[in-house]
């Protein structure tokens, strides 16, 4: 199986390639945002063709059972910050772009095998996306009002889903939770994470493609 992998910052590429140095996977980055998240899974897509994309990285996490440190698996993802209101269709979601499904759902088979992992405190749930670094505990409301089920924020998986969803290509996300934006104070868990992370964090991801 030809597998791909997306991650937005140096930072996490230089994790990843880590975690993966030997292995056929391909890791690649493609910026931080929704729009350099379409561009670059849309790049790996034509030039490498893969069986399956997943998303990687680190994330905002949601949820009084959620710590620094945990994974969010999507079973779904949609964006926080589109809205094409209601005057053309009425059935239109807040977070969905009209004429595609409210969420888009994480691949079956890949979301079958990650509910078999072991050895790290995993979450399955919603992940939401939009352009905004969640710096404070009232932009994390915001959010979260809106979709109080999210457990996990980010500013590309959705977008990523959006791209797979069209290309027709399998797709899953797996975000090591980076902070806590309720529980947090001006980013400082994000950074903390940063200064203590070692590749470990990200060794479920590896973990679960050689499940496949």
């Amino acid at each position: 199986m030809k597998i791909g992998i997306i991650v937005a910052m140096d930072k996490e590429l230089q994790q990843l390639r880590q975690v993966f140095e030997g292995s056929n996977v391909v890791v690649q980055k493609c910026g931080i945002g929704k729009v350099n998240a379409a561009l670059g899974v849309q790049q790996l897509i034509s030039s490498y063709h893969p069986d399956c994309i997943i998303s990687s990285g680190c994330a905002g996490g949601n949820g009084d059972d959620v710590e620094v440190k945990d994974v969010v698996v999507s079973t779904e993802l949609s964006y926080h910050d589109v809205y094409c209101g209601t005057a053309i269709d009425n059935t239109t979601q807040y977070g969905q772009v009209q004429g595609l499904p409210a969420r888009f759902p994480a691949d079956p088979y890949l979301l079958q095998k990650s509910r078999l992992l072991t050895g790290a405190k995993l979450h399955h749930g919603l992940i939401v996306t939009g352009d905004w670094f969640v710096d404070s505990k009232e932009k994390m409301r915001s959010i979260i009002d809106k979709f109080p089920d999210a457990r996990a924020v980010d500013m590309e998986s959705a977008a990523i889903a959006h791209t797979c969803y069209l290309s027709k290509v399998p797709f899953i996300s797996f975000r090591v939770v980076s902070d806590v934006p309720l529980r947090d104070t001006n980013a400082s868990q994000y950074h903390d994470f940063w200064s203590q992370v070692a590749a470990q964090s990200f060794q479920l991801t590896r973990t679960f493609v050689e499940s496949l």
